[in-house]
């Protein structure tokens, strides 16, 4: 049942994280209505609230932030050269106006994130606006009205490959929308570069491409894309169908032919990158790998052993056995001094009819559900390897 979370106007003597987690620890909690008074809570309790904001603005502004006040835990002064309500919203990330507003003890910082998601956190693909930092540790991720997602990673958490995608903490309502509040997989690296890499030799649906329609508006997207790409008998018709647009779409990148596909990233010291239109052959990739490594080659290794365990994982899970996997992503993250990889995206992971098996290797057909995951899975280990071996 999802926690329907709807706050009044709060003082923030307590800070937002702290009694955001108490309010709604395990995934029980009903509707809630708070005042929160500044002279509530234990000693250790209050200790332990400033000691978690302490965390987040190091985090948010790259510095500590001391935090001071008499007997209660309201932060009554911020002692830095610039005042916080000197601060223009405007010029913050979305991170950093989390902890603007609740050190300006002023709005629920609920209602800033959901207000505020289109200064989007560190975000590389998916659609905009849909993920927003909920507290320390966690990330809240809008999901659809099928609720698909959501109970994917109701049944990831008892699966062997628990400890390799985010971990699920509740199912929030909130305005309306619904949301799964899941683990930041950001928040143990510091500065760190991230890769999101679109598994898969297809990213659609069967259901998708049904449709056996000819249609206009495909073939004008097709040629506007690449003139050269319809068959004389698509160009004498001058309509194509959408299996055949979707198709066309995959072999613009390395989806078809590696069975991934690098979405987008960025490195310790630049910003994102998201165009990788050109991104296609093994050795774009292996260059794309590199630069992505600069100066922390040492990373790779880690990267390599953790993507050698996901896939050992991946195949010995019976939730992936089950399902055909569409869409999802491998996550890479290093801050050159450390690495991790996870299994994330799961809006299309869609369990399979009975009777039907996958091995996530071979080639996909129209019926037969395969998904091409293990297959893209194992180039982009031997890519990785390949990374090495130059290094060496």
């Amino acid at each position: 049942m999802a926690t329907v979370v709807g706050f009044p106007p709060v003082t923030y003597s307590t800070m937002f994280p702290a009694c955001f987690h108490l309010v709604t620890a395990n995934g029980k909690a009903k509707a809630v209505e708070l005042t929160i008074k500044q002279n509530e809570g234990s000693q250790s309790e209050k200790k332990d609230v400033k000691k978690g904001w302490r965390y987040i603005t190091q985090r948010t502004f790259g510095h500590k932030i001391r935090l001071s006040g008499s007997s209660h835990t309201g932060v009554q002064s911020l002692e830095k050269r610039h005042s916080v309500r000197n601060i223009d919203l405007e010029d913050l990330t979305l991170l950093q106006v989390l902890a603007v507003k609740a050190l300006e003890l002023s709005a629920p910082a609920s209602d800033v994130l959901l207000r505020n998601r289109r200064k989007n956190w560190i975000q590389l693909s998916g659609h905009e606006g849909t993920i927003a930092p909920a507290g320390p540790g966690t990330i809240w991720k809008k999901v659809n009205s099928d609720d698909g997602e959501m109970e994917a990673y109701k049944k990831l958490v008892t699966d062997v490959t628990s400890d390799v995608v985010p971990k699920f903490y509740r199912e929030v309502e909130y305005n309306g929308e619904k949301f799964i509040e899941i683990q930041d997989l950001l928040c143990q690296f510091s500065n760190p570069a991230v890769m999101d890499i679109k598994m898969g030799t297809r990213t659609f649906l069967e259901n998708e491409v049904q449709n056996n329609k000819a249609r206009t508006d495909l073939y004008e997207k097709m040629i506007n894309i690449d003139p050269e790409a319809p068959t004389p008998e698509e160009r004498e018709s001058g309509t194509i169908t959408k299996l055949r647009y979707m198709q066309f779409r995959e072999t613009l990148s390395s989806s078809s032919t590696l069975g991934f596909r690098i979405e987008g990233f960025k490195t310790q010291h630049k910003t994102q990158t998201k165009d990788m239109k050109l991104v296609k052959t093994r050795s774009d990739v292996k260059t794309v790998m590199e630069l992505f490594f600069i100066g922390h080659e040492i990373v790779c290794g880690q990267l390599l052993k953790r993507l050698k365990y996901i896939r050992n994982k991946f195949e010995h899970s019976p939730f992936f056995q089950r399902h055909e996997v569409i869409g999802s992503s491998i996550l890479l993250v290093h801050d050159g001094q450390k690495a991790g990889a996870w299994i994330i995206d799961f809006a299309k992971t869609k369990p399979l009819s009975e009777g039907v098996m996958i091995d996530h290797v071979k080639s996909w057909s129209v019926g037969n559900h395969e998904d091409g995951y293990l297959f893209g899975l194992d180039n982009l280990i031997s890519i990785l390897e390949d990374c090495l071996k130059t290094e060496s």
